[in-house]
């Protein structure tokens, strides 16, 4: 499997994930006032099917251990359509979010093969590439999604959003089923439970993956805030039009777009060591950006902040990603699993903890972003720990 071949594949399953968080961002005010509910609750629409996405992996990673990548992602594909198809009829938020739960463990298990794929058959540097081209496609959707669900709302209401993802489903589920090969190693270690902790004992032992988890859990974990709560900030507290909110999500999306382009690059030219300081240290300086903004009641006082982070998260993702898979090649399935577990439940309980605080959106933000200095000083001390080959 080289780049040429996998690469387009490899992208219609990243980009399950991101469109059902991102297509239906603008029906958020919409669909509250349709449910009878407040915005907040709404959001929790976006948490819950992180907080599945990401708890689902502890199962999906070592089910693609034990029966294989192609399986888990067919699987995952059918659970994703049948989930955003019920979705769409929902009639109470309860059985609303009870589907996007199950919409999120349908993704994980897409995620799951297509993460595990990328680490069966490429080293740590180039399976750092290959997530960062991925990421790169993740962020594509963004700056897409919300367009599409913004027109999609306003014609046919915001039923039609979760009716385009069953679409998807079908539609990239048939290119997965005949085209996606096993790709899991003949020398895979295989727990006797299936659900086991001992199975990830191992891993968590690794410094080098809880350093590089740590740090991705800590990005999504400014991404699902931005994400979640920018809706709410931009159009009710500070009045934008749903067309002005969409553009704003537009821009930010096509930064992300071309940073993960460059990203690769960058990753290849400065190393794994260098390119992951210069994220945490651009992801520092937004913070610092949107503190000295706090008195600007203005959207680019919010979203100009978070495009500096935007850039330390592309430099970020790909190359933490790599380099915490990078000793697992006969577990991959359950690295992948573990890691995306912290990525999404670690960060979607965090920001559910930090948006229970009295504190605004633009505060939260900076609060997530001063985590990255313990982080940062403890991650500058150890990398000389860590051997060339895994940590360069």
């Amino acid at each position: 499997m080289n780049y040429r071949s996998s690469l387009p594949l490899l992208m219609l399953m990243v980009v399950f994930s991101p469109l059902a968080i991102d297509i239906f961002l603008p029906a958020l005010p919409i669909m509250a006032q349709d449910f009878s509910v407040a915005i907040s609750k709404m959001q929790w629409s976006i948490t819950v099917f992180l907080l599945s996405l990401g708890a689902g992996q502890l199962l999906a990673g070592p089910l693609a251990d034990r029966y294989g990548r192609r399986p888990v992602a067919i699987v995952g594909v059918i659970i994703y359509g049948v989930s955003s198809l019920f979705s769409s009829y929902a009639n109470s938020v309860e059985f609303f979010l009870f589907c996007r739960l199950l919409q999120g463990f349908g993704a994980c298990a897409i995620v799951v093969a297509a993460f595990a794929s990328v680490r069966d058959r490429f080293d740590p540097i180039q399976s750092g590439v290959m997530y960062s081209y991925l990421s790169s496609v993740i962020c594509c959707v963004p700056a897409v999604a919300p367009l599409l669900g913004n027109m999609l709302t306003e014609q046919f209401g915001w039923r039609s959003n979760f009716e385009v993802m069953a679409a998807y489903a079908a539609c990239a589920g048939i290119a997965i089923i005949f085209a996606l090969p096993e790709t899991r190693p003949e020398n895979t270690f295989q727990h006797k439970k299936l659900i086991s902790f001992a199975r990830f004992v191992p891993i968590l032992k690794q410094p080098i993956f809880i350093v590089n988890a740590v740090i991705i859990m800590l990005t999504m974990a400014i991404i699902l805030a931005y994400v979640t709560a920018s809706p709410g900030w931009l159009m009710l507290h500070l009045g934008e039009s749903q067309q002005t909110f969409v553009a704003w999500f537009s821009v930010n999306a096509a930064l992300n777009i071309v940073a993960y382009f460059y990203a690769p690059k960058v990753l290849l030219r400065l190393g794994a060591r260098k390119t992951i300081g210069l994220g945490m240290t651009l992801l520092l300086a937004s913070g610092l950006l949107m503190f000295a903004l706090l008195g600007w009641n203005h959207a680019a006082a919010f979203m100009l902040p978070v495009m500096v982070s935007s850039i330390g998260i592309s430099l970020l993702m790909g190359s933490c990603a790599g380099q915490a898979l990078s000793p697992f090649g006969d577990s991959a399935g359950s690295a992948s699993a573990l890691l995306g577990f912290m990525q999404m439940s670690g960060a979607a309980a965090l920001v559910s903890c930090v948006q229970l605080l009295p504190l605004t959106v633009p505060e939260q933000f900076i609060l997530l972003t001063v985590t990255f200095v313990p982080v940062f000083a403890i991650w500058y001390r150890l990398k000389s720990t860590f051997s060339c080959a895994s940590f360069s």
